[in-house]
């Protein structure tokens, strides 16, 4: 291969042409089969004689090149073509070398890369060499060796960090670690260089190594004293490591990002895990006390307190200015402060420090500082989605500040809470500046729903509020505004109320007055906190009515301005609310939100577009389509919210639909993926209130069919409400277009067929087809044939109850729509009996026909049976046929239990709903005055998880070694009523039907009738006497 042009071809990748460089990638893509390859590659990535930039393109190539190909299975693609034997060999002898040449850290990222995937396949098996290879380079002294080494050792334990079920982990750590620490420690003992980055790049890569073997378990090497001391005296050096000022850069965020501070993260990290995962025995799920419980109470007794005193120490010197700490260090802090609030022993070390804890170190990072101030004035739409939602930025010292905060009031109530509310109370006494109240009154923003849970507290707020709030309001700094509508908002959604009208009057003309505020943060803060008291006062909601439209059009210019997802939450609240208010404008309400969604939907559109090229960690980083996408989700959801308010107006619901469905079909033509359950949610309320499809309507249903058969065949879920309403409420459309018939139709027949879709997305083709049949009653005839042997084909290979249940539904539902031809072709494929057999067989298990649906359909179509003319009865099963009256009456026995317990689940569901709003208090407040472990939902969470996940690993291990994994646990649960499952047969009264067909079945088939009613107990001829009394007392009922 000639290494020169493929080195041009290389370098074109970067040109600025795109046709060209489009043109170089293709060609590199063809050459990428041949022999040869590979090696040509490794020779231009090793190449100093060329410019970086090609050598770059050659790495990265190769890193994906190694990726997709160096091992193919049997279910590749066309284009996927295996790295030949002899590039392998190629491969494996020069990487390390070439990691250890390297000239720049991107060139070794994209090595390290291809590295990782070779040892993921081929070690130790087909590289027994590796291991030695690269113990030489890390004992060799030469610095660059040692890093490649420290490169190589990192990617060979991230190929196995998640592999549990095998010991080449646990033997990578007994061989290389104890080199690791050492090299580590020679580092740490020569003095700081300035501007070297070996030295820091190094510790960096061994920090981090350690920290990804114990991602998932501790080896026992790990577990033992012996590597406990060595590495815990490590990592405490690297914490406390005092790095020069002249070592790291001047500016803070490129300080953040240095080799030094790195490695102090890496070790902040290390530390935090080994305490939470493994060394905290009050926290350590059950599934995992056998394999740890020792260590972990080894380490909470000698080594928790350790790292608790660094850590403070730590903290003593960063609030008194002496050292600088970076943010990923301080949320590691506050990580581990966190996880010391449940265990009582660790408990006993920070009790005696909370209170200096929360004024010293939660208090400063919650007050108006410098950074704040900068993000305010630079970027107040980020301002404000982080200071709504601390955990916006989940990793920073102030979500982890307020976190710690959240597990004192909770989890330490007693103790922590009054001492904390007190601290708040005396900041704000003492009248502070600006910067310093409003960390005050953010910590009360914070601890607002615990404090209004809080038996001793929650009296005061009022006062308080009147006090410190009030005055906030009228506040020169609009910070102040701006948390003082973020306190009111909180505390009133939590239950404050006011002692007068009069104080209230003041809370919403000051709220009102933040709404038209020149600061954006205060406009927003303002709208969050009027939607609180519009829900929470009739007397705000009753002097809100008047000026609602203007309050809706402030919403939406916010909305439109900042895409912030959580004014659509105050929009669906304003629209609820003022349903009747809002009757005139919903129309032009409606277009609004459609143009900010549209708009939003082909943002999110065109940055996919562009994030399409980018690699998984680019991708992964990348929050601009996300917060698009997440914004166009909650204006679909306010739309709905307007399409639900307007339902009691047909010609105003008619009005709104049609500037709907343009938004439904951009987005469906778009393929915009994330977005269909949104669209579907809404055409699926559009066509049911309206109880008819528009002319406008239908291309939707078409590019629902489209989109099935292409981009989004696993999307059946949550297409299928709105297919189902297609068929419903489209009938004489469907009855007059046979190709609509036929996607109806294969959509069911994919669903049952495809490998990429499971026993879900079965049923839902299931009550697609259950639809077809019960709503185009003598319109799918020549598709009753399909439509049965794909069912009963499916009901021989279901796994599940639901999918058993459901093929068998289809078939009951064929016989009722045209009984003499399913009887017949039950018979000519040889099933009739088979099939009659199985459906007896549920009949006669109450919990086989669980549902009122179930036993209903069954109940019309045992009767459709009874006027069969006898000459279409198949010979297989005419001694069965007098079974379809007693096995009428055994469902009938149950179906009024079943109807009754349909009506109290709907009720059920009606008081869950009115009691949504109570929380428990308990869940907020741990009144207990012993310091014992604490013990919540949190805690058991993470018991639940890991008990899953070890029950989950030894079904695959035995899975994978042949055993029977069936076991009570995979036992399905019972089948649930659908309480939103509408069908024709709700208009049926099987007790009129039964009757009306017994008698047909007397007149057509009186042997027939005769055997049937004779061989019937004495218990079901008296109850047969029952059931035709009700039906006569139901029809006399129907016909007044």
């Amino acid at each position: 291969m000639d290494l020169q042009q493929l080195s041009q071809l290389f370098a074109s990748t970067f040109s600025p042409d795109p046709n060209v460089q489009k043109m170089s990638e293709l060609q590199i893509r063809k050459l990428g089969g041949q022999e040869g390859m590979i090696s040509s590659t490794l020779q231009i990535i090793g190449n100093d004689g060329l410019d970086a930039p090609t050598r770059q393109a050659a790495a990265v190539y190769l890193k994906n090149r190694v990726y997709s190909s160096y091992f193919v299975d049997t279910t590749a693609r066309p284009d996927q073509v295996p790295i030949p034997t002899s590039d392998r060999a190629v491969l494996k002898s020069s990487i390390i070398p070439l990691i250890a040449a390297s000239p720049s850290r991107a060139i070794t990222v994209q090595l390290a890369g291809a590295l990782k995937n070779v040892v993921a396949r081929d070690f130790p098996e087909q590289w027994p060499s590796l291991a030695e290879d690269v113990k030489k380079l890390l004992v060799s002294g030469n610095v660059r060796e040692v890093h490649a080494g420290c490169v190589a050792t990192l990617e060979m334990v991230r190929a196995f960090r998640f592999r549990q079920g095998t010991d080449v982990l646990p033997k990578l750590v007994e061989e290389f670690f104890p080199t690791l620490v050492t090299i580590a420690g020679q580092a740490l003992a020569n003095p700081i260089v300035t501007n070297n980055d070996e030295v820091p790049t190094i510790l960096h890569l061994i920090m981090k190594t350690y920290m990804t073997s114990i991602i998932l378990q501790l080896s026992k090497h790990q577990q033992s004293q012996e590597s406990l001391v060595s590495w815990g005296r490590l990592l405490f050096q690297v914490v406390n490591l005092q790095v020069p000022k002249d070592a790291v850069p001047e500016d803070e965020e490129e300080r953040e990002r240095c080799e030094w501070w790195k490695a102090k993260k890496w070790a902040y990290k290390i530390l935090g895990r080994l305490f939470h995962r493994f060394g905290n025995p009050s926290q350590l799920p059950s599934s995992l006390q056998e394999e740890y419980g020792a260590f972990a109470q080894h380490f909470v007794t000698t080594f928790a307190p350790e790292i608790f005193k660094v850590y403070l120490a730590q903290t003593q010197l960063f609030v008194s200015n002496q050292v600088w700490i970076s943010k990923k260090c301080q949320y590691r802090i506050f990580t581990f402060f966190t996880e010391c609030v449940k265990p009582k022993s660790t408990w006993a070390l920070l009790k005696p420090h909370f209170e200096t804890l929360v004024s010293s170190y939660v208090y400063p990072q919650l007050s108006f500082t410098p950074a704040r101030q900068e993000q305010w004035e630079s970027d107040p739409i980020d301002y404000v989605r982080i200071t709504v939602d601390e955990f916006e930025a989940y990793d920073s010292p102030v979500s982890a500040a307020t976190s710690f905060l959240f597990a004192l009031a909770s989890n330490r109530t007693k103790t922590t809470f009054l001492p904390i509310l007190g601290f708040i109370n005396q900041v704000l006494q003492s009248k502070p500046a600006a910067p310093q109240r409003f960390g005050a009154l953010n910590m009360t923003a914070a601890l607002g729903p615990f404090i209004m849970r809080h038996p001793d507290v929650k009296g005061n707020m009022p006062q308080f509020v009147l006090q410190h709030v009030f005055p906030e309001f009228n506040a020169q700094e609009p910070y102040m505004r701006a948390v003082a509508n973020e306190v009111l908002g909180t505390v009133v959604k939590s239950g404050l109320e006011f002692p007068n009208g009069q104080s209230l009057h003041q809370a919403m003309t000051a709220v009102a007055a933040g709404i038209d505020d020149t600061e954006l943060p205060v406009r927003v803060h303002a709208c969050l906190s009027l939607t609180e008291l519009v829900t929470s006062s009739s007397t705000v909601k009753s002097a809100v009515a008047p000026q609602v439209g203007k309050v809706i059009q402030t919403l939406l210019k916010l909305s439109e301005e900042t895409d912030l997802d959580l004014l659509n939450h105050c929009m669906e609240t304003m629209v609820e609310t003022y349903q009747s208010e809002l009757l005139p404008v919903a129309a032009e309400l409606t277009a609004r939100l459609c143009e900010t969604y549209a708009r939003l939907a082909k943002e999110s559109q065109a940055a996919d577009e562009v994030e399409g090229g980018l690699d998984l960690d680019s991708i992964m980083d990348a929050e601009s389509t996300e917060d698009k996408t997440f914004a166009a989700m909650g204006v679909a959801k306010t739309i709905a919210t307007v399409v639900s308010a307007v339902e009691s107006s047909p010609e105003i619901l008619g009005q709104v639909q049609e500037i709907i469905i343009p938004i439904v079909v951009l987005t469906l033509e778009a393929k915009l993926l994330d977005l269909l359950d949104n669209m579907y949610d809404l055409v699926d309320m559009l066509t049911f209130k309206l109880r008819n499809i528009s002319p406008n309507m239908w291309p939707v249903f078409e590019l629902t069919y489209k989109l099935f058969k292409s981009d989004a065949v696993d999307f059946l879920d949550e297409m299928l409400p709105s297919l189902d309403n297609f068929v419903s409420f489209g009938i004489d459309a469907f009855k007059s277009r046979a190709d609509y018939r036929q996607m109806v139709l294969d959509i069911y027949q994919t669903s049952m067929s495809s490998d990429h879709l499971g026993e879900n997305d079965a049923v839902n083709g299931c009550k697609l087809a259950e639809s077809m049949l019960l709503n185009l009653r003598g319109s799918v005839d020549d598709s009753l044939q399909a439509i049965i042997t794909t069912a009963l084909t499916k009901l021989e290979k279901a796994e599940t109850n639901a999918l058993r249940l459901a093929t068998l539904n289809v078939v009951v539902n064929a016989v009722l729509y045209n009984p003499a031809a399913t009887l017949s072709i039950l018979d000519q494929t040889g099933v009739a009996r088979k099939f009659f057999d199985k459906w007896f067989a549920a009949i006669n298990v109450e919990a086989r026909l669980p549902r009122v649906h179930d036993k209903k359909l069954s109940i019309v179509a045992l009767c459709a049976l009874m006027e069969v003319d006898p000459a279409s009865i198949p010979q297989s099963v005419q001694e069965g046929w007098p079974g379809i009256v007693s096995g009428a009456l055994k469902l009938f026995q149950e179906y009024p239990k079943a109807v009754q317990a349909r009506k109290e689940l709907q009720e059920m569901y009606q008081n869950d709903d009115e009691d949504e709003e109570d929380d428990d208090d308990s869940k907020y407040l741990n009144m207990n005055e012993e310091d014992d472990d604490v013990w919540d939902e949190d805690s058991a969470y993470a018991e639940m998880l890991a008990n899953e996940g070890k029950r989950l690993r030894e079904k695959s291990e035995k899975q994978a070694a042949g055993e029977d994994v069936s076991d009570d646990e995979d036992e399905e649960d019972d089948i649930e009523e659908e309480l939103g499952y509408i069908s024709p047969l709700d208009n049926v009264n099987p007790y009129v039907t039964f009757k009306a067909s017994l008698t047909v079945f007397q007149m057509k088939n009186g042997q027939g009738y005769q055997l049937a009613t004779t061989s019937l107990t004495s218990e079901h001829q008296t109850f047969l006497m029952e059931v035709m009394r009700i039906a006569g007392e139901q029809a006399a009922a129907s016909a007044s």
